[in-house]
């Protein structure tokens, strides 16, 4: 079977091709599971996700108009598709800016797995796991993070400050177990 251009494909998938949605799910669902994992409380919440954001690709397709990056922009609608199940629920507690103290937490790579700093991060509690991604892992301002959570600024920062707080206490538990195992 010869393989389609990318373009040929999304438009195939414009015309709700099923076969050209299976292609494109296997060409990009590894990318957007890694994306919804990182957002998720678990493996399965990240499967229901990924499932959800295909949904909401194939039903938008028609928007892309082949400008910018196709992944990009199937990347942020997974972004926006698995805030969604966040924006709802009341989960950013507002807390007094003066009192949190910024946490710088730093990650030996050698003492730390990835897999390890991946489940530690989602075992926050949403608000805090959701900021810390956005800021942390994507880049994105803290501006940013309140128009896409429709939360202010200040709750953002408290909720980043919290999370980078929680890491580290949790990360130096980690280290101290594994000091006294080893002795």
């Amino acid at each position: 079977m010869f393989k389609l251009s990318l373009n040929q494909l999304i438009e195939d998938c414009k015309n709700d091709n099923t076969k050209a949605q299976g292609e494109l799910y296997k060409l990009y669902s590894g990318k957007l599971f890694a994306i919804c994992l990182k957002y998720s409380r678990n493996y399965a919440e990240a499967q229901d996700n990924l499932q959800d954001a295909f949904l909401t690709i194939f039903k938008k397709i028609e928007q892309y108009k082949n400008k910018g990056s196709f992944e990009g922009w199937i990347k942020r609608i997974t972004v926006n598709t698995v805030l969604q199940r966040y924006r709802n629920e009341k989960v950013f507690d507002i807390i007094n800016e003066n009192t949190i103290e910024d946490v710088e937490v730093e990650v030996d790579e050698d003492e730390l797995s990835i897999d390890y700093l991946l489940k530690i991060i989602q075992e926050l509690p949403d608000r805090y796991r959701l900021i810390f991604n956005l800021y942390v892992l994507d880049g994105y301002s803290h501006k940013d993070i309140a128009k896409m959570l429709d939360i202010n600024i200040g709750t953002s920062k408290s909720n980043l400050a919290r999370a980078r707080q929680i890491l580290k206490k949790t990360i130096e538990d980690y280290k101290t177990t594994q000091r006294s195992q080893s002795l």
